[in-house]
Parts: C-alpha cells; structure tokens; sequence
C-alpha cells in the first residue's frame, strides 16, 4: 500500500513539474519572438482598402503586412487610385470597408451622403507638396517662380479629381504663376502618374507630394512649397465606411493604424502626424 502512495505521489509530482515546464518554454519562446503572438479571432474575415495613391508604398510595403502578421486569418484587399475616383468608385458601389484621403473633399463629400461612419472620421496625417526635376536634370529651375521660364511639360495631377493636383494649383495660383504656366500643364490621373512622368523625362517638373518624391530615386527635390502658397494643410482623413461587411477585422485594422508602430511607419514613409 505504501509503495502505491508513492508511486502515486511521484506520478503528481512529475506531471507538476512537466506543466511547469511547458509553461515556462512558452513564455521562453514568446519572449524570444519578441511577444508578437498572433490574433486568430477574426479568422475569415476581410477588409477592403480604399486609399490615395500616395498611400500605396506604405501600406504594400509595411502597414498591410504587418496587420496580416498580427491577424493571419485577415484578408486586406487594397485599391489605389486618385481620391477624386476613389469617391466616385465608392459612391458607384466599389466593395470598401476604410476609406483614406489625400483630402478632406473627397471624405466630407462622402460624410455628406451618409456613406462614411463620422464617428471614425479622423483627421490623421500631414503631407507637404514639393517641386521636383529628374535625378539626373541639369535644370536652373530654383523656385516654383521658376516656371515661367519653362519650355517643356510641367506636371500636376489633374485638379479636377486628384488633391495633388488641386493643391498644386492653388500654389500656382498664389504664387502668381498660374496664368504663365497653364499652356505648360501636363496633366496626370493620380499623383504617381505625375512622379512618374518626371522620372522618365517626359516632363521637365512636376508638383508631387514630399512622400511620393522620397519614393524613388529617379527624381530630385528643388524645393517645397511656400507655406502662405497653400490655403490649408494637406490633410489625410481616414474613415470606415457605414455599411461594413466585417466590423471587427474594419475596427481592428482602424485600431492598428493609429498604433505607435503603425504611426512610426507612417513618419519613415515621409508623412507628419496631424496633432
């Protein structure tokens, strides 16, 4: 009998110390990796991106896969383009779940149809608009005055439906320019189309983001824009939209983009927090 006690006292004491053990590794190797376990709780479901192209490096290269680490069973499924068409797609019923703008035309317009959740409307990063030539342009081009001397194309996004474009003209027309330089215009579909049109040469300068012209090295910055040139900040809104397929992995995606980590990504990438 006393040696049943025993043995049995021995098998209690072993499982302990097995239990222990196996708590103790898994807290090893959480902290070895940092502590980055992952969130499987809203395996299945989707978020759809709607963004400004001006967002499209940060978000491919960092930010979406980030939150795909963190929530592996989450699909984000992004669309890119000028915001001026990304309203127009979602006004015409482009599947999207977040919203965000290179300005707040695009968002308040939307805000006013009842299409975003003001609830989540938030006013989130900076950007600043610079002037730029090709990397390799022998250029005299020195100030955005300069481009009245221009004899090849200047190009902007189109202002009609892409913020950079609407802000590119308002510097032109502030700085007093605008009527000297709008024959020269070349006007492009999104703001990449203008980055990329003055990386390839076939336009002699282009008005960008400071973000888009940090991108690449196909270009070079001759400078920013005035500060009394523009009427306002360029701000960059972002909002979930009303009708949401999967509300948890949209809150959990608004919730991750306005982390530390996300926001630090954001300032690598060139943007500004908005305070």
């Amino acid at each position: 009998m006393k040696s049943m006690k025993k043995l049995l006292l021995i098998a209690i004491l072993l499982a302990v110390v097995v239990v222990s053990v196996g708590s103790c590794s898994a807290g090893w190797f959480d902290f070895m990796s940092g502590g980055n376990s992952t969130d499987t709780s809203l395996d299945g479901q989707e978020v759809n991106l709607a963004a400004a192209a001006s967002l499209k490096n940060v978000f491919d290269d960092k930010l979406i896969p980030m939150f795909e680490e963190k929530y592996p069973g989450v699909k984000v499924t992004p669309t890119y383009a000028s915001s001026g068409d990304l309203q127009t797609q979602i006004e015409n019923g482009l599947e999207t779940d977040v919203f965000m703008s290179a300005a707040n035309k695009q968002m308040n317009a939307l805000a006013e149809e009842g299409i975003v959740d003001n609830a989540t409307n938030l006013q989130f990063l900076e950007n600043k608009v610079v002037l730029i030539v090709p990397a390799d342009s022998d250029s005299n081009i020195s100030s955005f005055d300069d481009l009245k001397d221009v004899e090849g194309n200047i190009a902007i996004g189109d202002p009609e439906s892409v913020p950079a474009g609407q802000y590119a003209k308002e510097v032109l027309n502030n700085t007093g320019i605008w009527d000297d330089v709008e024959s020269k215009l070349s006007l492009g579909t999104d703001v990449t189309a203008v980055l990329n049109q003055v990386a390839q040469g076939s336009a002699d300068c282009g008005i960008v983001y400071a973000t888009d012209a940090k991108s690449t090295d196909d270009v070079k910055v001759i400078c920013e824009a005035p500060e009394d040139a523009l009427d306002t900040p360029v701000i960059y809104p972002i909002a979930a939209i009303k009708d949401t397929n999967d509300t948890d992995a949209t809150n959990a995606f608004m919730d991750f983009l306005q982390t530390q980590e996300a926001k630090d990504i954001f300032v690598e990438y060139g943007f500004t927090l908005h305070e």
